[in-house]
């Protein structure tokens, strides 16, 4: 099994207040799928937003995480147990779990590893779904296009490999399953220049910058994108469309 890759922990506080939330249409429809509504595990769940929007479907959520600060700023919720656990070693019982969900963290996994630990705790029937998110969509062509050179340029170097996976959409990720089609779905948020900076700083690239050469390229960022944001707490709406990927186990 693969060392755990810990790219989020020393900003998980970040993590937890700048990343975006993931449509509940997209909950609606998994839960749809599920054989029946008692269980989600929410594999890897980072600070909890999936498993937080699970927790409107199902009688209990069990989200997982290997990073133990990941853990402590997870969002409470009182339908949602937070564990910390790798995500090949779940703990969870045998045929326990109507729908396993990862979201934006399938390429940190082993995926041998964890199909084999998603096949014994799904009851027959039930279903695997994982989605990604890359980059952001803006409808103004020169922050976009600045964010984009920060993207590829400034941090490019740094992002690390298992980052082409999530890059192709997971289309080339091995997918054990039952694929079932889904429907299209799009994330969005309103975000401030603040807060678009903020989120861009939970980017394991910028982190791996940082720690490289000993200097933030935010403000630089920042500084280049100020002019054409106009007024620095004027919301923008910023768009990720989302590649998804649901399975059934066999009966």
């Amino acid at each position: 099994m693969d060392a755990f890759k810990d790219h989020f922990s020393s900003n998980a506080a970040d993590y937890a207040r700048f990343r975006p939330r993931y449509p509940s249409e997209l909950f609606s429809h998994l839960a749809s799928l599920a054989p029946r509504r008692l269980l989600a595990w929410d594999c890897a769940t980072g600070s909890g937003q999936a498993a937080v929007e699970l927790a409107a479907h199902f009688s209990k959520v069990i989200g997982t995480d290997a990073s133990s600060g990941q853990i402590a700023y997870a969002e409470p919720h009182a339908g949602v147990e937070y564990r910390i656990a790798c995500a090949e070693q779940s703990g969870l019982d045998d045929t326990s779990v109507d729908l396993v969900t990862v979201a934006q963290a399938l390429h940190w996994l082993d995926l041998h590893a964890f199909y084999a630990e998603a096949t014994r705790v799904l009851r027959p029937g039930g279903v695997l779904a994982v989605w990604c998110y890359g980059r952001l969509h803006m409808e103004d062509d020169l922050l976009r296009g600045r964010i984009d050179h920060f993207y590829d340029e400034t941090v490019g170097p740094y992002w690390p490999p298992e980052r082409q996976l999530l890059e192709e959409g997971y289309r080339t990720v091995d997918f054990p399953f039952s694929e079932i089609a889904v429907p299209n779905y799009v994330m969005q948020a309103r975000m401030n220049l603040d807060t678009l900076i903020g989120y861009l700083g939970t980017w394991s690239a910028t982190q791996r910058y940082i720690q490289a050469r000993g200097t933030d390229p935010l403000p630089e960022l920042k500084e280049a994108l100020a002019p054409g944001w106009g007024n620095q707490g004027e919301q923008k709406t910023i768009e990720w469309p989302l590649a998804v990927r649901t399975g059934l186990k066999a009966l």
